[in-house]
């Protein structure tokens, strides 16, 4: 999913695409290769299509828009690869707050080039020096360039006719470097500006990064889902597929950091600093790496000069050589993180939040005034233990209303109790089960008063329920179940499981499985612990030996328990990530200022924090697309697998931190022990990541099946 989540942005997005393929855009990045120069048509062009001054203000000619708007567009000329000084007109456009300098942008009489490294140093009203990247200097009116003076630093606009240029060679063909020297400048005669200039350009610089990575990922799948090898199309090889999944993780999380970058612009300096050291971080290496796979993906027709893909790398390459080392931005951001600073969410309802505001307040605060002790069935009583389900067990809610009662439950200092098991075994009950199996199991699930497991995996199906073997026989009023389930939490102390069990040993595989609701004190039920490799045990063997369900107890139809075990209901329940990173990133945090690291760890930990960061942006763009009515994007899928390795990884560089230390049992020691230890079934719950990458393969990017 690109930057722009709302059907306004969409549509921005779509039209500066049309518009540069219809221009032309790649074939004049290859004429450039020959001519240079020719690129220089490219700035007073997209001017005339209004790309240049979306965000300036109206009174010069500009479109009166957002940042968040100008990274869309430029996320879309991109993934076009719109040539020319673009991207650092538009920087300049914003940074220099001139009436004439941003007419003359948003006319197309005035295009920029960008100095992102390198500085002229001023001695009084007189600066001098020399700047040996400038990005599309040989081509512009006007090269801005950071100054060094004795009060800070600042950023300065001179015309071309005052510099002496040099054009050099540049890796990216859709852009020209040059070398400026600077002689002497009276600054009387200059554009000088104090914004923060290098926090515009790495917040417009990502969202080009992720366009390029979006038409990278989307090249590659479109090739792997037609190209055939060995009598069969190459999207189906598990090896592509999951290097196209790879790819998705990553451009998806490029897009949300450069998201949020746009954002948080107009945020204080702490929560903008934050959002952009994190798209620093993560975009720029992202989507060269987005590039290269699209090359390994195409194979050796991507490796022809005659695809585009190389033009591509050659953008994202430039790109992020102009930005600097990233492994900068993630220290500082471990700087920024160690002093406290986390990144706080914020969402414009847009006024939709009104109808609802009132009412959610007032029960928050009569709950607030309960005894602990009968918080939890007020909650349920008033819907709001499970707001997204229907009445009378909750309230209908859409998304708009349930992120209201959260904030304003959280406000009250009210805390929703978890329903575990009981969050999968409830909705199915309440989407297929019967009116009396409702009346018996839902309320006294959000009141607390049963405890739910669940009986699904086997020793030999693991995930594959379609290769379940645990048996139920026919017998008077109802039915026999005989089998072993595996990996069940809480069942040592579970009132009642959800099993699914072979009712048609001859049917297919998905077909003969129905859902029952077992009573886990029925006779011939044999629980044992399974200690796993924390030395704790979470987790239990369940053996089934003729256990006796009624009818009553089926949920649904008979064979019909596939369905069910997929089900989730329609109304889905959303929420917003609170600011804090998860529990082994806060830690490697905490470790920040231990004199015995070494010089490498802010980076490692900036970078762990940038990724931690990322999962929790990816939910809150799904949830925005919620609010905005739309269908759910990749954002969730992905959410799962970058958070997987967010919190794996994380929690093996606490340890790596803690050194020695790990040896002794000191708290922290154990702390991180633990989670290094039980992090490592998170790959494995739920699907292993190889499985969750084929499915996101095969059911988001369209790959065909193997």
């Amino acid at each position: 999913m690109p930057i722009g989540i709302s059907d306004d942005h969409a549509e921005l997005a779509a039209t500066v695409r049309k518009w540069a393929e219809s221009h032309g855009a790649i074939d004049a990045v290859r004429a450039a290769e020959t001519d240079p120069r020719s690129l220089a048509d490219w700035g007073p062009r997209a001017a005339e299509m209004g790309l240049t001054a979306i965000a300036l203000p109206e009174a010069v000619g500009g479109g009166g828009g957002t940042l968040l708007d100008q990274a869309v567009a430029l996320e879309a000329a991109a993934y076009a690869l719109v040539p020319g000084a673009l991207l650092s007109t538009v920087v300049a456009g914003l940074v220099h707050d001139d009436a004439d300098v941003r007419a003359g942008i948003a006319s197309g009489e005035v295009t920029v080039g960008l100095a992102a490294a390198g500085a002229l140093r001023a001695d009084g009203q007189r600066a001098s020096g020399e700047v040996a990247a400038v990005l599309d200097a040989p081509i512009a009116t006007h090269v801005s360039m950071p100054l060094d003076t004795d009060e800070g630093s600042a950023t300065v606009l001179v015309p071309t006719d005052r510099l002496e240029i040099q054009p050099g060679p540049s890796i990216d063909l859709s852009r020209t470097v040059g070398r400026v020297t600077v002689a002497d400048l009276s600054l009387d005669e200059a554009t000088v500006s104090t914004s923060d200039a290098r926090r515009l350009f790495l917040t417009l610089a990502a969202a080009e990064a992720s366009g390029i990575a979006r038409w990278c990922l989307d090249t590659a799948v479109e090739y792997a889902k037609v190209r055939e090898q060995f009598g069969q199309r190459i999207g189906a090889f598990q090896a592509v597929k999951h290097l196209c999944a790879e790819m998705l993780e990553t451009s998806e999380s490029v897009t949300a950091a450069a998201w949020d970058a746009a954002v948080a612009h107009d945020d204080d300096p702490e929560q903008a600093g934050f959002a952009v050291e994190v798209a620093a971080t993560v975009c720029f290496d992202g989507a060269v790496e987005v590039a290269k796979t699209c090359i390994q993906v195409l194979g050796g027709i991507g490796f022809t000069f005659e695809h585009d893909a190389h033009l591509y790398l050659r953008r994202a390459t430039a790109l992020r050589a102009l930005v600097g080392d990233p492994g900068t931005y993630a220290a500082a951001l471990a700087r920024r993180a160690a002093t406290g600073v986390r990144r706080t969410g914020r969402i414009d309802f847009g006024g939709q939040d009104e109808e609802y505001r009132e009412h959610a307040r007032r029960e928050a605060g009569h709950i607030a005034e309960l005894p602990a002790d009968r918080r939890r069935a007020a909650l349920a009583e008033t819907g709001l233990l499970a707001p997204h389900w229907p009445a009378p067990y909750g309230l209908g809610a859409g998304p708009v209303q349930q992120l209201v009662i959260d904030q304003e439950l959280a406000a009250a200092g009210v805390e929703r109790p978890d329903l575990v098991i009981g969050a999968w075994a409830a909705p199915t009950i309440l989407e297929h089960g019967s009116e009396e199996q409702r009346e018996r199991f839902l309320a006294p699930t959000l009141r607390g008063e049963v405890t739910w497991c669940q009986l699904f995996s086997e020793p030999g199906a693991g995930s594959d329920l379609a290769s379940l073997r645990t048996r139920a026989e026919r017998v008077d009023g109802g039915w026999r179940l005989t089998g072993q389930k595996v990996w069940t939490s809480v069942a040592e102390r579970a009132d009642w499981g959800i099993c699914l069990a072979r009712t048609d040993p001859d049917a297919k595989p998905h077909a003969g499985i129905t859902y029952f609701v077992v009573d886990m004190s029925s006779p011939g039920i044999d629980i044992r612990p399974l200690r796993e490799l924390t030395g704790d045990a979470l987790f239990n063997e369940v053996f089934l030996d003729g256990v006796f369900v009624p009818d009553e107890l089926v949920v649904g139809e008979v064979h019909g328990g596939w369905r069910l075990a997929r089900t989730t209901l329609a109304n889905e329940r959303v929420a917003m990530a609170g600011s804090r990173l998860g529990d082994s990133v806060e830690l490697a945090v905490s470790l920040l200022d231990e004199p015995r690291l070494g010089p490498s760890a802010p980076e490692k930990i900036g970078r762990a924090i940038a990724l931690a960061q990322v999962v929790k942006l990816l939910g809150t763009r799904s949830t925005l697309r919620s609010i905005a009515g739309q269908g759910p994007g990749a954002e969730s899928s992905v959410a799962k697998l970058v958070g997987v390795r967010s919190r794996q990884d994380s929690a093996e560089l606490a340890m790596e931190l803690l050194g020695d230390e790990i040896l002794t049992g000191s708290d922290r020691a154990a702390r991180a022990a633990d989670l290094f230890l039980r992090n490592r079934c998170l790959s494995i719950a739920g699907g292993t990541t190889q499985i969750l990458r084929n499915v996101a393969g095969e059911r988001i990017l369209g790959l065909p099946r193997g």
